[in-house]
């Protein structure tokens, strides 16, 4: 009985042991499976490779050739009351009419000689050449009498302006420097990754030869500042007065311009991409002006609802809004519902890429544009035209998201057509849109001319009936919409 009760105990010992023996048994295979399933061991002994750069070697290096601007701008200041008190006097503070304003332009025909302010601002910029070409933002240099540069050893020179362009924000100056200028290369920016360190160096609020490091922390933003908004934002700290001045990556190349800032953000900058501005600053210092393809389309961005109301698998490309006439692309045959989904062999994803391809294509030369018409793909060659400084190469009109229908619509008169500034009646004018609706979630309102729905062209009420009673079959609604003087698609899903 002893003996029986002893071999027990062993035994029941031996199991625990085994179990506890870590990494064999049955439990621990179990538990260690359940682990791994939902998520990811790192493998033992691997890490990312990290390297630490040296911004002291890079910033000795660099800073030389980063310089600080200044200039003057002559600004109209307010009219001259009496005893040369600016006007308007306090008296005006609530809205109210100034008494003395009203008694100098009844009897002297004005309120005064206007005033003539001089007003300082700061800037940067980096040489690019041993002649003395120095880049920077034309906001820095635009309507200036004055442009003084200063070199990290202190040294000051006068400034003369090349060339600017302020579709892009980009300005080339000049000095006269006796002696061997420090420069900086330009590198590419389109093999900047997103997440590499990145440096800046500039003049904030007037604080010359500033270094500053972060990343890119993404590239290809538009942040609403022109039709060529293609942006680096970094997280390296940018602030007024480093406006113009360069960021570098870790080899020493520029490859951004900085330019603009969140006021209310935190370590949000933004710079322009060397690689377009290399082509401006090349016609700048030849021409002192940028020559631009025109294609002449307004377009909007094809959201999922616009996709699906167009036969598109996916949202891509440009959707033509509105063909101008005697335009390049009404000569090519373009026409309004277009989707552009090419131009000259490069893809379009977004619609903001056209108007930078486009703009880079010398004026003359003929290019292939891919689009979608009604489902089915075309070509088209379209010889590209030259804008002018009145003109703009794409007007882009603001995508609408989706929704429905909540609208009342009326007649277009010739009365109403002419207070809306219309050359014809076609179409019909929406009266009400319904608070809440799904039509005014999609922005419509009142004023808004209807021009087609379903792409089937609206004349009267009676054409805007019929097409919205086959509603049912396609079960969204696709409405071209003019409003003043651009032409926009929102597609509107009825509700149910």
């Amino acid at each position: 009985m002893f003996s029986w009760v002893c071999k027990r105990y062993v035994m029941v010992a031996l199991i625990c042991l085994f179990i506890g023996a870590g990494g064999d048994g049955v439990l621990s295979k179990s538990f260690g499976a359940q682990e791994a399933s939902f998520w990811k061991e790192a493998p033992p002994g691997q890490t990312l490779p990290v390297q630490v750069p040296n911004f002291a070697d890079l910033a000795e290096q660099l800073k030389p050739a980063v310089v600080n601007i200044s200039t003057t701008q002559v600004v109209k200041g307010p009219r001259l009351g009496l005893r040369g008190l600016p006007s308007p006097s306090p008296f005006g503070e609530r809205g109210e009419r100034d008494p003395f304003e009203e008694f100098f332009e009844r009897f002297f025909g004005g309120s005064g000689p206007q005033r003539e302010l001089r007003r300082s601002s700061l800037g940067s910029g980096f040489i690019i050449n041993k002649d003395g070409h120095i880049v920077t933002n034309n906001h820095v240099v635009e309507n200036t009498t004055d442009i003084k540069v200063s070199l990290s050893d202190k040294e000051e020179f006068d400034a003369k302006v090349v060339g600017r362009d302020p579709k892009t924000d980009v300005a080339l100056i000049k000095i006269e420097a006796k002696g061997d200028l420090p420069v900086v290369p330009l590198g590419d920016s389109d093999k900047l990754r997103v997440g590499e360190w990145i440096v800046a160096i500039g003049n904030p609020f007037g604080l010359g030869n500033t270094i500053t490091a972060g990343i890119a922390s993404a590239k290809g933003r538009i942040i609403g500042a022109g039709l060529y908004d293609d942006f680096i934002q970094t997280d390296a700290s940018i602030n007024p007065g480093n406006s113009g001045g360069p960021l570098f990556n870790l080899q020493g190349e520029v490859v951004g311009i900085n330019t603009a800032i969140v006021a209310s953000g935190q370590g949000i900058g933004f710079a322009i991409p060397i690689n377009p501005a290399k082509e401006v600053l090349t016609q700048l210092r030849e021409n002192g002006r940028v020559t631009r393809g025109w294609l002449g389309v307004q377009v909007q961005q094809v959201t999922p609802e616009l996709a699906r109301s167009f036969g598109l698998e996916r949202p891509r490309g440009a959707l033509v809004a509105d063909v101008p006439p005697n335009s390049p692309a009404e000569s090519a045959g373009i026409q309004r519902g277009d989707v552009i989904i090419a131009f000259n062999g490069r893809q379009l994803e977004d619609m903001h890429e056209l108007p930078r391809i486009v703009a880079n294509m010398p004026p003359g030369n003929v290019a292939e544009v891919r689009l979608l018409r009604r489902g089915k793909e075309q070509m088209v060659q379209v010889k590209v035209g030259e804008m002018a400084e009145e003109q703009r190469q794409a007007v882009v009109a603001g995508s609408t998201p989706g929704g429905g229908l909540g609208l009342a619509v009326q007649e277009l008169t010739p009365e109403v057509a002419r207070s809306l500034g219309l050359s014809n009646t076609q179409g019909v004018m929406v009266t009400d849109v319904e608070e809440g609706s799904p039509a005014d979630q999609v922005g419509m309102r009142r004023g808004d001319v209807i021009l087609e729905a379903n792409q089937q062209k609206i004349t009267n009420l009676q054409d805007y009936r019929a097409t919205l009673g086959r509603t049912e079959e396609t079960k969204s609604v696709l409405f071209l919409v003019r409003r003043g003087d651009n032409t926009v698609y929102v597609a509107l899903r009825p509700e149910e």
